[in-house]
């Protein structure tokens, strides 16, 4: 049976934590919704309990004192209404989750808090800004994991949605819950016909079912476990090298 990881809050225990002075808070943001034909719906949650530990895990060997908070599993599914069992968080609750999280850290002296994002419908930026005015002293940013590094040199096509970047990734993580190759559609996808909307500098929400027919956006069919290795490696070293940074930074002190 494995130890607990004393930077994992759900396996560590009262004993471990009141004599521990933690300096940084991370909230994994998953979603619970359909991932193409092969990969589960919790998708989303499983790689943010990875990225999230894996860098907890090697900021920790750098003595900074990081604590893994449990993974929200409900992410904005605003766009996938009409897909059976994508469940769907709206921002308002999003942001009362985020206020009582926030209001706890602030009461326990406990400095800064991490967002740490896996799913591409969550959009914390305002969030961020009215947590800012209401715990005035707490730190607060977001980081989208899958972002932290640059996809395109580990992938052929990485794809946007449950293509070759979080298949290769969820190869390495959970094999058991990955169905064949064989059975994932191509993920391909309609754009708008408004070029616009195609360009990157406007946004609208796409209404999932009218964009795609298997819920993938990106073909999985080059995704390996080895590719999806390597990416983890290099995404979490560099997330922990931003907590151990962070961790050693003052919040009155964060500016050079």
């Amino acid at each position: 049976m494995n130890s607990p990881r004393p930077y994992i809050l759900a396996e560590t225990n009262w004993k471990t934590v009141r004599e521990e002075q933690y300096e940084v808070a991370v909230l994994p943001w998953g979603a619970t919704e359909a991932h193409n034909y092969h990969l589960p719906y919790a998708t989303d949650t499983l790689q943010c309990d990875y990225v999230a530990a894996e860098s907890a895990r090697k900021a920790w060997e750098e003595q900074a004192r990081v604590i893994i908070l449990p993974t929200v599993p409900f992410g904005v599914n605003t766009g996938q209404l009409d897909v059976d069992l994508c469940l769907n968080m709206n921002p308002a609750t999003q942001l009362a989750v985020l206020n009582d999280i926030a209001d706890v850290l602030h009461r326990q002296g406990i400095p800064k808090l991490v967002i740490l994002n896996g799913h591409g419908g969550n959009h914390f930026k305002q969030m961020l800004r009215t947590l800012s005015v209401d715990f005035p002293g707490l730190f607060s940013c977001a980081l989208n994991w899958y972002q932290a590094v640059e996809a395109a040199d580990f992938f052929n096509e990485p794809g946007d949605h449950a293509g070759e970047l979080e298949t290769s990734s969820m190869m390495h993580i959970a094999p058991e819950l990955v169905l064949p190759l064989s059975e994932a559609g191509d993920g391909s996808a309609r754009s708008f016909k408004v070029s616009a909307l195609n360009e990157g500098w406007t946004f609208v929400q796409r209404e999932w079912t009218q964009v795609t027919e298997d819920t993938g956006v990106g073909n999985p069919a080059a995704s390996t476990p080895g590719k999806g290795r390597a990416f983890l490696d290099a995404v979490s070293d560099k997330i922990a090298d931003f907590f151990v940074e962070l961790a050693g930074t003052q919040n009155d002190d964060l500016y050079a």
